[in-house]
């Protein structure tokens, strides 16, 4: 939809910007880099996009690509139909699943009505999905360490529904039972904070001491490069300002992230009409993040906004650089070859999407 450097094709909707009295007239602006869009948003927007260019007919999304608004109400505009359940959808339609993966289940509903499918699951995510199958084969009870009623953790559950105990947090810790503590393993949703999972798991280890590890890091790239940049800039900020929508795991995440860090105050935000005049008294210092599947245009408005109020002084500061670009979906590839089509898109250092990067 739109990266870093480009500008949305679309006019803002008027009336976002939210009063300012002037009281505030000088202040810097700490900017998290990296921010926003990861690699699995990326793949899963322009997805829904190249669908609706290469397909003639209806483009059906089972709910929300992404967790942002924005993202979102402009894919609707383009012509994509977004449906809660595959029940919805006509038989023999095209169906896109979002990125936060499905279950099983979900897969056989969709073969039941014919639906044609494009799986736009973050290959991340993915990964999380083959480790569940793996360890229920080998018969292991499966601590998945995230929220229960997040569309992931019900795709995960879902691989292995007789293996698998979800647990939200620490509280859920003394909870949990396991047919033999010899044979336990941990994973998690890939959205969390780090020092979240890693509290519920510490509390896990007291109670199971030979509890096992998934193979690598569950927790995305992108989610720990976006902590660790708000925990960089939070011990100078005054006010940090999170660019997400509620319903997005990281993006609230970072808010709490923030908060334990240092910032003296911290808020979530979808867009500059959020703002409140109050956030701003006494401020010299604003930090700047935005959650993965939060595009750039909406971080860009609310620097306006800031600098109309008097923090013109934008100061980066990158913890990280990112340069994960993942391929389109298989069946969204064999569509757009057969129309003499390509992926188009480029790596920040030039180099063209891969299958394997």
């Amino acid at each position: 939809m739109w990266r870093d450097g480009e500008s949305c094709p679309t006019a803002l909707p008027p009336g976002r910007f939210s009063f300012y009295d002037g009281r505030v007239s000088t202040g810097t602006v700490l900017l998290a880099e990296p921010r926003g869009y990861c690699a699995g948003v990326d793949r899963a927007v322009v997805a829904v996009e190249r669908a609706l260019e290469h397909y003639d007919e209806t483009v059906y999304v089972r709910h929300e690509i992404v967790h942002n608004k924005f993202v979102v109400d402009r894919l609707k505009e383009k012509g994509a139909v977004f449906v809660e359940e595959v029940d919805e959808i006509p038989e023999g339609s095209l169906v896109i699943f979002s990125a936060h993966g499905i279950s099983p289940k979900v897969r056989e509903m969709a073969e039941e009505r014919n639906l044609r499918t494009i799986d736009a699951t973050c290959p991340l995510v993915t990964k999380v999905h083959k480790e569940a199958v793996r360890f229920a084969r080998q018969d292991y009870d499966i601590l998945l360490v995230g929220h229960d009623g997040h569309e992931e953790v019900e795709g995960t559950a879902g691989e292995a529904p007789d293996h698998v105990q979800i647990v939200n947090g620490p509280e859920d810790v003394g909870k949990v039972t396991v047919r033999d503590p010899e044979k336990v393993v941990w994973l998690s949703q890939t959205t969390l904070s780090v020092d979240e999972t890693m509290e519920t798991v510490n509390l896990l280890k007291e109670r199971f001491p030979t509890l096992q590890a998934p193979p690598s890091d569950d927790i995305c790239y992108a989610t720990q490069n976006r902590q660790v940049a708000i925990k960089k800039i939070a011990p100078d900020a005054d006010l940090v300002l999170v660019v997400g929508s509620p319903n997005s795991s990281n993006s609230v995440r970072l808010m709490e992230v923030a908060k334990e860090a240092g910032a003296k105050a911290s808020h979530r935000i979808d867009n500059v009409s959020e703002l409140r005049e109050e956030w701003f008294e006494g401020v010299k210092s604003v930090g700047v993040t935005s959650g993965a599947s939060v595009p750039d245009v909406l971080v860009q408005e609310l620097l306006a906004e800031l600098a109309e109020r008097g923090f013109g002084d934008v100061k980066p500061v990158r913890t990280a650089t990112e340069d994960l670009m993942f391929s389109l979906p298989r069946e969204l590839r064999q569509e757009m070859k057969a129309r003499g089509s390509v992926d188009t898109r480029k790596k920040p250092t030039g180099d063209s999407a891969t299958a394997e990067s």
